[in-house]
């Protein structure tokens, strides 16, 4: 078995005929990566270096500053930039306090539009100081429209000053 093995080598690299062999490789690394690349398995920067990104951070964002102004007042469980998403924990108004509201706010989009915005709420109705109590989502387009409104126009305003303070710039 060593014999033969020891026969086969001294005839040639066995590897030379399989694709990827010796002959095919090139030595050095740059012609390596340009081989590799010509044959579609690997990855070029070239034409990304220079390009300009329009990743917006959440302190830079319009909607997600207007709605964290409306909804100052409402204690946070959930804010995920990444995902678009912040969820409120249970507000319970002084006058009510048998029912709270939960909010659920996605974004869509980052552009100031009505249709950028789902808003989602959910009424928590408690009987007996806490107990038995009901969750259901509340259909009330006359709030969620509201709170829609308001984000809206808070989020104008503030992609008008940050144009301004661009163009003084």
């Amino acid at each position: 078995m060593i014999l033969s093995f020891t026969a086969l080598l001294s005839c040639g690299d066995p590897l030379s005929g399989l694709p990827g062999g010796s002959r095919d490789t090139p030595e050095s690394g740059r012609e390596r990566a340009k081989k590799n690349l010509e044959e579609g398995k690997g990855i070029s920067l070239g034409k990304a270096i220079g390009r300009k990104t329009t990743y917006e951070f959440s302190s830079s964002n319009p909607m997600w500053r207007a709605t964290f102004d409306v909804i100052d007042f409402m204690p946070l469980v959930t804010v995920d930039y990444s995902g678009g998403m912040i969820i409120t924990d249970w507000y319970t108004d002084a006058n009510t306090t048998d029912e709270s509201l939960k909010f659920t706010i996605r974004f869509l989009s980052n552009e100031v539009r009505a249709d950028s915005l789902k808003i989602i709420i959910h009424k928590k109705t408690c009987n007996n100081k806490g107990a038995n109590c009901i969750v259901e989502k509340m259909s009330s387009p006359r709030l969620e429209q509201t709170i829609r409104s308001d984000i809206i126009k808070k989020a104008a305003l503030l992609a008008k000053d940050a144009k301004n303070k661009k163009k003084k710039n």
